[in-house]
């Protein structure tokens, strides 16, 4: 694999000497490019598309089309438009012996990314991680291998038109034996972050011989409240589960108060249309829904049905007695991803965004704004299900540790 663990090492003590001007010269760079070679990106796409179901849930994420591609650029400049975390003052003392303290932002030094069928990731991660001086080492999987190839040859093309050592990225061979190199890679790897099904996430955790913050999984819930307003609940639940069935952020359990199951037909209408979306119901949403919600696409829940991440169209739906009921239903099956409760009791509301333990909780808005964009920190590396260093969309800060800066003048301990 080219000494690349050496190789890494190299590039990050380079890379942490370089400019935030520079860097950001750097990625502007990258996004024309990436518009410029657009075409040659979709051939690439299209041979790992050549190879995939279009039924497959993942096929979506494996699509890369010509809008796709100038959002990403796009995103791109919004990661060099950021301000830089790196070098922040987190605290600054000094203490009484005259020694001065200061807890400064710096980088991890090089970061490991293991991750599906999802090329944008390549470019996310690499322009997050540049932008807070990371070397990245990518282990894409085997469905978005030309993809990915495609896109770190071009990202190599740009370090080298800025006379920078190419290493500060590498993308691993799509087998497996470069997952057991990546994951065992202590002395070399900073910091490993899983982006993929919850089957990848575990994997990592029980075979990483170096730190790893996990990220992605997502069984999302919305619960309905007996004091929901019924046009708000609507147009949310479809958001959330329609606007991208793909996604960790998609909903995958609706779960209602006993009280409003009359409305359930409603609720559920903009589901219907185009978006045929499949729900597996328990007994008392099933009774609701039958002859209000098309017979093929309505079938009866059982325990499978909850704590699972459909990355379809499809979803269930469970039914509670009162909110307690409710967030002990999610506690139970949640990743702790995002959360969300439409309701316009402020009490019951309140209860919510406290009781509920997710990286997102929500109150009358859809989980889909789940993202490191939408928060307005541009491309994200992924969403952290986790509660040590970093919880929810992981941008620009969340790349960076700290080490303490002690000045002294001659002083000596007793």
């Amino acid at each position: 694999m080219n000494n690349w663990k050496e190789n890494s090492l190299i590039a990050s003590r380079k890379l942490n000497l370089i400019s935030t001007e520079e860097i950001n010269k750097v990625l502007l760079a990258l996004a024309d490019k990436a518009e410029e070679k657009c075409e040659a990106l979709l051939v690439e796409n299209q041979k790992d598309l050549a190879s995939m179901e279009k039924t497959n849930p993942l096929y979506d994420r494996l699509l890369l089309t010509k809008q796709r591609i100038l959002d990403i650029a796009s995103d791109i400049r919004k990661v060099a438009s950021l301000p830089t975390p790196l070098g922040r003052i987190l605290e600054s003392r000094e203490l009484p012996n005259g020694l001065k303290l200061t807890k400064k932002a710096v980088p991890f030094g090089v970061i490991g990314i293991i991750y599906e069928a999802r090329p944008n990731v390549s470019f996310d991660v690499f322009s997050l991680c540049f932008k807070t001086a990371n070397v990245c080492v990518l282990k894409g999987g085997t469905d978005a291998y030309n993809s990915n190839f495609a896109i770190v040859n071009l990202i190599k093309e740009v370090l080298r038109e800025h006379n920078l050592d190419e290493n500060m990225v590498h993308l691993l061979p799509a087998g497996r034996e470069a997952t057991g190199e990546l994951l065992n890679a202590v002395g070399y790897i900073d910091l490993i972050i899983p982006r993929g099904s919850a089957g990848l996430i575990k994997f990592v955790r029980e075979n990483a011989m170096v730190p790893v913050i996990e990220t992605g999984a997502g069984v999302v819930h919305c619960y309905f409240d007996k004091d929901a307003d019924l046009e708000k609940g609507k147009a949310i639940i479809e958001n959330a589960k329609t606007r991208r069935v793909s996604v960790c952020n998609a909903l995958d359990c609706l779960v209602i108060h006993k009280d409003r199951l009359d409305d359930l037909k409603d609720i559920c209408s903009g589901l219907i249309k185009e978006k045929n979306v499949v729900i597996e119901a328990d007994e008392a949403s099933f009774n609701a829904l039958s002859g209000n919600y098309p017979t093929e696409l309505l079938t009866t829940a059982n325990e499978e049905s909850f704590g699972k991440e459909f990355m379809s169209h499809r979803m269930s739906i469970k039914t509670v007695d009162s909110l307690k009921d409710a967030i002990d239903h999610i506690s139970k099956y949640s990743s702790k991803h995002s959360e969300s409760i439409v309701t316009e009791n402020e009490e019951s509301a309140a209860a919510f965004l406290k009781e509920v333990d997710a990286s997102c909780v929500y109150h009358n808005a859809p989980t889909s704004f789940t993202d490191g964009g939408q928060f307005g920190m541009g491309a994200e590396i992924g969403i952290s299900t986790q509660k040590l260093h970093a919880r929810g969309p992981m941008a620009l800060p969340e790349l960076c540790t700290y080490k303490w800066l002690i000045v002294g003048n001659g002083q000596v301990r007793p």
